[in-house]
C-alpha cells in the first residue's frame, strides 16, 4: 500500500504544469473596444445610445465610472496597455510608432499568460491594425484570427462628402450582419468559449472594431435614432485655448471644419453622422452580447475573469473637435469593467479616476502570476475589493512627447510641450468650457497636479514603414 501511495504522489508531482494550471487558474476574457466614448447608457443613463450588454456585464462586477485611456490614439494606447509601459517610458507616441521595434524584449500581457501555461487565443483588433497588420504581434498568441478586411460599399454613401478619406463615411452598411468585421470576431470568440482547451486555462482576447469609423452598421442598428438629442456644443470653445493646444490640434481641425461645411450644404448631415456613431455603438454592444451569451453557456463561467475596456474616447463635435487625438475629457474617458469571481461584488461601482496602466499589473495579481516591477502602473486589487479605498494616484494621459493630462477627482489639468496649460473644474464645468489655468488662485491646484507628470520622457521612436510587397 505504501508503495502504491508513493507511486501516486510521484505521478502527481510530475503532472504537466498546464494540467495543474487548468484546475487552479481562472480563465480570462479580455475585450477591447475601439473609439467608444462615455456617451453610452453604461456611463450616462440619460444617453440615447443604449448599451444593455455592457450594463449586463457591469451588473456582475465592478464598473469604473471614471476610467481613462493612457493615450488618445490607437497605437500608443494599445501598446501601453498591453505592455504596461507608458509612452513617456517607451517613446511610442504615435499611430505609426514601431512599438515592437522599440521594445523587442518586452513581454505583453498575453505573453505573461503564455509563460504561466495559458492557451492564448484572440481575434479582431487587439494591437493597432494599420499597415497591413504589421503592428500585430504573432508571438503574443497561440492562435489568432486577424481582423477581417473593411467591407466598403462600392462608392461613398454620402456622395457630398468631398473631404477626407472613405474612412469619414457613414450609413447603413452592409446588408448582412455576417459580412461585418465584428460579427466574424465575435463568432470566433463564441466558438473558442464553447470549445476551450481541456488541459489549460484560457486567455481569450476579443477585439471589437466598432464604433471606429467609417460609421457603418447594418440597417437594424440605425432604426429608432431619428429623434435622438445631439451633443451639447459651444460655438467659441477654442477662444480660451493656449498656444500648445492650438498647435497640437491644428492638423486635426479639418474634420470639424469639413463637417460644418457639409452641414451647411446639406442640413442635417451632422445629425446623421452622430446617429451613425450611435448605431455603431449599438452594433458593437450586440456583438459583445453574443460573446457573453457563449460565456454564460460555458461551465467555466464562474471561474472566468472578464475585463472590458476601450482604447480611448471620441469627440463628436464637443470643443469643436471630431475624432480623438486630444487631451480633453471626451476623448480620454472610457468604459472599463472588471468582473473577478470571489473578488468583485456584483453591481459595484468605483468613482476613483484610474487609467489603463493599471490593467497589466492587476490581471497578473488576479490570476496569481508573478508581479512585474517594471510596470508603470500599479494593481488596483484594493479598489476591486473595496471601491471606497483612499487612492492617491490620479489618471495620467499622454499624446505626443511633452503633452500630458492629469485627471483627479475634481480637476483636469493639461500641460503642453511648450509649457502652456489648461485647467478645468469638473465640479462646476463638466463640459470643459472655461479654462481657468491663468487664474492665480488655482496655482496650488496646478502645482499639485504637475507633480504627477513624467519626470523623464523618452524620445519618439521611429515609425514603422510599410513593407514592400513581393509578388
Amino acid at each position: 500500500m505504501k508503495q502504491l501511495l508513493l507511486i501516486l504522489l510521484i505521478g502527481l508531482t510530475t503532472l504537466p504544469l498546464r494540467t495543474t494550471l487548468a484546475e487552479n487558474r481562472p480563465d480570462v476574457l479580455f475585450i477591447a473596444v475601439d473609439d467608444m466614448n462615455d456617451w453610452i447608457s453604461l456611463l450616462d443613463p440619460k444617453s440615447p445610445i443604449k448599451t444593455p450588454n455592457l450594463e449586463r456585464l457591469a451588473s456582475r462586477g465592478m464598473l469604473f465610472t471614471r476610467a481613462y485611456c493612457i493615450s488618445p490614439a490607437c497605437n500608443p494606447s494599445r501598446a501601453a496597455t498591453l505592455t504596461g509601459l507608458r509612452p513617456s517610458t517607451t517613446g511610442i507616441y504615435g499611430n505609426a510608432s514601431d512599438w515592437r521595434g522599440a521594445r523587442p524584449n518586452r513581454k505583453t500581457i498575453m505573453q505573461r499568460f503564455q509563460d504561466a501555461g495559458y492557451s492564448v487565443r484572440g481575434a479582431g483588433k487587439i494591437f493597432h491594425h494599420h499597415l497591413n497588420g504589421e503592428f500585430h504581434d504573432d508571438a503574443s498568441f497561440d492562435h489568432f484570427l486577424a481582423m477581417a478586411a473593411q467591407n466598403m460599399p462600392p462608392r461613398k454613401l454620402n456622395r457630398a462628402l468631398s473631404y477626407g478619406s472613405r474612412n469619414t463615411d457613414w450609413g447603413a452598411w452592409p446588408a448582412e450582419e455576417r459580412d461585418t468585421i465584428d460579427f466574424k470576431t465575435a463568432d470566433y470568440c463564441v466558438k473558442a468559449l464553447k470549445n476551450p482547451p481541456q488541459d489549460q486555462p484560457l486567455f481569450l482576447a476579443c477585439g471589437i472594431f466598432k464604433p471606429h469609423s467609417p460609421f457603418f452598421a447594418p440597417l437594424a442598428y440605425h432604426k429608432g435614432l431619428s429623434k435622438m438629442p445631439m451633443p451639447i456644443l459651444r460655438k467659441d470653445d477654442w477662444a480660451d485655448l493656449p498656444d500648445g493646444a492650438r498647435k497640437l490640434l491644428r492638423g486635426k481641425k479639418w474634420f470639424w471644419m469639413g463637417m460644418e461645411k457639409l452641414n451647411t450644404q446639406i442640413p442635417g448631415s451632422y445629425n446623421d453622422f452622430i446617429r451613425a456613431y450611435a448605431a455603431c455603438c449599438r452594433f458593437a454592444d450586440a456583438q459583445i452580447g453574443k460573446v457573453f451569451d457563449a460565456l454564460d453557456s460555458s461551465p467555466r463561467r464562474n471561474n472566468t475573469i472578464v475585463v472590458l475596456w476601450s482604447d480611448h474616447g471620441f469627440h463628436l463635435g464637443e470643443k469643436n473637435h471630431i475624432e480623438k487625438f486630444a487631451l480633453w475629457e471626451k476623448t480620454n474617458r472610457i468604459p472599463f469593467i472588471v468582473v473577478a469571481p470571489r473578488v468583485t461584488a456584483a453591481g459595484s461601482r468605483c468613482d476613483t479616476p484610474v487609467d489603463l496602466s493599471v490593467l497589466y499589473p492587476t490581471l497578473l495579481e488576479l490570476c496569481g502570476l508573478p508581479a512585474d516591477s517594471k510596470c508603470d502602473g500599479v494593481s488596483i486589487m484594493k479598489l476591486l475589493k473595496e471601491p471606497e479605498t483612499v487612492w492617491e494616484r490620479p489618471a495620467l494621459m499622454t499624446y505626443g512627447r511633452g503633452n500630458h493630462a492629469v485627471r483627479s477627482d475634481r480637476w483636469r489639468y493639461i500641460r503642453y510641450s511648450d509649457g502652456t496649460e489648461e485647467l478645468y473644474d469638473h465640479q462646476k464645468d463638466p463640459h470643459e468650457w472655461t479654462n481657468i489655468a491663468a487664474d492665480p488662485k488655482y496655482k496650488d491646484i496646478i502645482n499639485s497636479h504637475k507633480n504627477w507628470l513624467p519626470k523623464k520622457e523618452a524620445q519618439p521612436v521611429p515609425s514603422l514603414k510599410k513593407k514592400e510587397r513581393k509578388d
